[in-house]
């Protein structure tokens, strides 16, 4: 029974954890926004020990940061911090790919089984966030972006702890991005859509081609990152 409680707890704690994750990402947990244990226990009606652990593992993420006397905050990124969240991806992705001559061994022969099963999942995750960023739908892009990113980011780091790096990054990328493109005019087009071209890339073991879509990518976001200064000195942000 014991094991039983440790495994309904750790599980609770998660629930936990990826809510409020889901609640920063959505943008209705804003930034600088104030709460305490006790407020997040009573709204979803739990103890306060998993909810205490689910918050200092978000304070681990970054997405929060704590405060001994004020309880939790959620955290607030600079546009300097996204700039350097891309500049740091855009260092170990392409790392990663140039670190072997090709991701993967290219056709022929074929992959292995379990990476052509976990390529088949990539792309799928891939088609999905390439049509929501076409629609504008950051809702269900951003959901779609982070899963194609966790599985690819396994796929070519080889490496749990680098791909946890990446995961990590991607998710703070989000974080302070959505309030900004939410008041976007212009949203579709701060929206990248190269989930396909990248994949495909990987598929095909043409580590050039994927370097090309990745640095395109992180040159798009660096564009924006630009713009939203120019928005800042102009008092528009």
């Amino acid at each position: 029974m014991p094991a039983s409680g440790g495994v309904t707890r750790s599980t609770l704690r998660q629930q936990i954890a990826d809510a409020l994750r889901d609640e920063v990402l959505a943008g209705r947990l804003k930034a600088g926004r104030e709460f305490t244990v006790k407020q997040i226990a009573e709204q979803y009606g739990v103890s306060a020990t998993p909810v205490r652990e689910a918050l200092v593992d978000l304070c681990a993420q970054g997405l929060l940061d704590s405060d001994q006397h004020r309880g939790f905050r959620v955290h607030q990124y600079s546009v300097d911090d996204y700039r350097r969240m891309v500049e740091a991806r855009m260092l170990v992705v392409e790392g990663l790919f140039r670190r072997r001559t090709t991701a993967l061994p290219p056709r022929p022969p074929a992959p292995e089984p379990g990476i052509g099963v976990v390529l088949v999942s990539v792309r799928r995750r891939g088609e999905a966030a390439a049509r929501a960023a076409r629609a504008g739908d950051l809702d269900v892009l951003i959901g779609y972006d982070i899963r194609y990113w966790r599985e690819l980011g396994r796929l070519i780091a080889a490496n749990d702890h680098l791909a946890d790096f990446l995961h990590r990054l991607r998710v703070q990328a989000w974080a302070f991005s959505v309030p900004h493109l939410r008041s976007e005019r212009d949203l579709l087009g701060w929206l990248w859509s190269g989930h396909v071209d990248l994949v495909d890339a990987v598929t095909r073991g043409d580590a050039e081609a994927a370097v090309t879509v990745v640095r395109e990518y992180n040159a798009h976001a660096l564009e924006w990152a630009d713009w939203l200064d120019r928005l800042e000195r102009r008092g528009g942000a």
